[in-house]
């Protein structure tokens, strides 16, 4: 079976990144992946040529895409557009919610030639090896109502609303538990519940989806707590499973324990198997055009988009194996460079790894 996969660099330092991580998808066609390839626009890319995030073009061929592998979006060019609505961001968020992608899986797992990259104690973190799912299409980020007013004094306020729906926490909370049952059958449950209704409610529902796992051992922590017990002793946790806000700041945090956000891949994936797929890092305008990028993300992105989406396990494992190759080889771009390593631009990455893939 043909898939189509739709490629949107997006902005910053988007656009390098995908470009290697296309190379890696074309080395998987010449090994017999049955796939085709279309790029498009999102993001500010999209608000120049566009005047909109994600133009209903582009997202009518999302929607026929089999996956779709994201770079970046946003930067400071638009970030001071007046109407919200149309900034960068928008778009992404528009392709989760229009494409139903409720299930983002974040692992942070730390290959052991970066131990000493962590900011943490090598000890703390070797063996790292942590999966997040997030929920990603509800929660804070698109409860209604929300917006802007002004008093009758002239000053101004903002508000946001932080909901959930019974069903949305059930389907990720039996991502969470499945994604448990084939790893070390431990799953943490983050909320908030001791201040937030939305989160009394989800950590009901956990508690009344074990019992159909009994495999798997559920526990609950504040997300406060879980940000310090992130830092303090991360390899205590094996799955974490949290709402979309939440989920979003412990990515993140999760991050630095590799050694660098530009380590992190991510896989969205709704429920009939099609994914978007895209470093957990954002656009970095500052470094764009300077080779600084780390692609290693985004490739390991196309790794998920393999595994999750195109069921071919195994050119999933040999990106993999091959990421770990380069890195053997001490070569690093510079979020992840210490003394005694190669500092290498973003292209001679991706031509690392793909060299190691080939071979």
């Amino acid at each position: 079976m043909s898939h189509n996969i739709l490629v949107l660099p997006g902005d910053g330092i988007g656009p390098e990144i995908t470009r290697e991580a296309v190379k890696v998808l074309k080395a998987c066609q010449a090994r017999g992946l049955d796939i085709t390839l279309e790029e498009d626009m999102v993001g500010g890319a999209a608000i120049d040529a566009h005047g909109v995030p994600l133009a209903e073009k582009t997202l009518e061929r999302a929607k026929a895409a089999s996956a779709i592998l994201l770079g970046a979006v946003g930067g400071p060019k638009w970030d001071t557009m007046e109407d919200i609505s149309k900034r960068p961001e928008k778009g992404l968020l528009a392709l989760r919610k229009e494409l139903n992608l409720f299930g983002n899986l974040r692992p942070a797992l730390l290959y052991p030639q970066l131990a000493e990259a962590s900011s943490l104690k090598p000890e703390v973190v070797s063996g790292l090896d942590i999966m997040i799912v997030r929920e990603l299409t509800g929660g804070i980020y698109f409860g209604q109502p929300r917006g802007f007013e002004k008093r009758e004094d002239g000053t101004r306020y903002a508000y946001n609303t932080y909901v959930y729906d019974e069903h949305e926490i059930e389907r990720i909370g039996r991502i969470a538990f499945e994604m448990a049952q084939k790893r070390d059958k431990r799953l943490c449950s983050v909320d908030k519940a001791n201040v937030l209704e939305a989160t009394i409610l989800w950590r009901e529902v956990m508690n009344r989806l074990a019992p159909e796992y009994p495999d798997v051992e559920l526990s609950h922590m504040y997300v406060d707590n879980a940000a310090m017990q992130l830092v303090r002793a991360p390899k205590q946790f094996d799955v974490i499973v949290t709402g979309n806000m939440f989920g979003d700041i412990l990515s993140d945090a999760a991050a630095m324990l590799t050694g660098s956000i530009g380590m992190l891949p991510s896989a969205s994936l709704n429920d009939k198997g099609q994914g978007m797929f895209e470093p957990c890092h954002g656009s970095a305008p500052d470094i764009a055009g300077q080779g600084l990028a780390n692609p290693l993300a985004t490739i390991l992105s196309v790794a998920m988009m393999l595994r999750y989406t195109l069921n071919e396990q195994a050119m999933a494992d040999a990106i993999e194996q091959a990421v770990g190759e380069v890195l053997d080889q001490g070569l690093r771009t510079a979020d992840i460079a210490y003394p005694g390593t190669t500092q290498v631009t973003t292209e001679a990455m991706g031509d690392a790894v793909l060299k190691a893939l080939e071979s």
